[in-house]
């Protein structure tokens, strides 16, 4: 009996799958998020919606209290929503359990915050490498030493973070956010703490490595010019995103 012949995609299935469109980084839908219980509960985000593109960069901007942190945090499953779905690159996060929330933070997303948040007892390459190591890389201080050198601090490897300043405790950050090659890197406020000089070195070093390396990128500020630098800014006000405005169309 002869054999079957193998199966052959059609040129039409072929297209299909051509077609396929990738996940999104972020996908965040009907988010409601309140802080507190009964009477003294404060709605902090009420029914978010928001798409960002793989490789895209987004400012999150609005005014204090307005809820923008908060959904960096719900983004970057470090907040869970009371209601509605959170999905980072194809996976739903608002099933998780906090094990399994760390394990996705730890390979997908990087995360950089205004106050640092090093280790004060741990040099700069062991600062970077930890989370390495706790992901079971085999090559984690090679590479933390890489990231390290990549942001400028090759010479500042076994530095505790009290011998750096400002601006080298944020390279460092941005070092340990960028080293397990993460598909999204969010970012908090990451010049909050930095003179204008630091500040705009820091900008133009986060958006290098982002360009380089396609990462998608979203952060928070009030920095006007920072958000500028972004492809989109989000307005979040009262715990809703503002509708964005029509591009305008140049006149003939």
């Amino acid at each position: 009996m002869p054999a079957s012949p193998s199966p052959v995609a059609t040129p039409a299935a072929a297209s299909s799958a051509a077609a396929s469109p990738a996940p999104l980084a972020v996908e965040i839908g009907g988010v409601h998020l309140a802080l507190g219980r009964g009477a003294a509960a404060v709605d902090v985000l009420r029914g978010v919606d928001l798409a960002v593109a793989p490789g895209e960069t987004v400012g999150i901007v609005g005014p204090s209290g307005s809820g923008k942190s908060t959904l960096l945090m719900v983004i970057g499953g470090l907040e869970r929503p009371d209601r509605g779905t959170v999905r980072v690159a194809g996976q739903d996060l608002t099933g998780l359990d906090e094990d399994a929330l760390a394990r996705f933070r730890g390979r997908h997303v990087g995360i950089v915050f205004q106050s640092f948040h090093l280790i004060p007892t741990m040099t700069a390459l062991e600062n970077v490498a930890v989370p390495l190591e706790l992901a079971g890389r085999a090559d984690a201080f090679a590479r933390a030493e890489a990231e390290l050198a990549a942001v400028g601090l090759s010479g500042r490897l076994n530095h505790l973070p009290k011998e750096m300043s400002g601006g080298e405790q944020q390279r460092v950050a941005i070092a340990r956010a960028l080293a397990p090659e993460p598909a999204l890197i969010i970012a908090d406020e990451p010049t909050g703490n930095l003179d204008a000089a630091t500040g705009a070195a820091i900008v133009d070093l986060m958006f290098r490595a982002q360009a380089e390396r396609g990462t998608t990128l979203v952060l928070v500020t009030h920095d006007a010019a920072l958000a500028a630098r972004c492809g989109r800014t989000v307005r979040v006000r009262s715990g809703v995103i503002e509708p964005e405005a029509p591009a305008r169309v140049a006149a003939s």
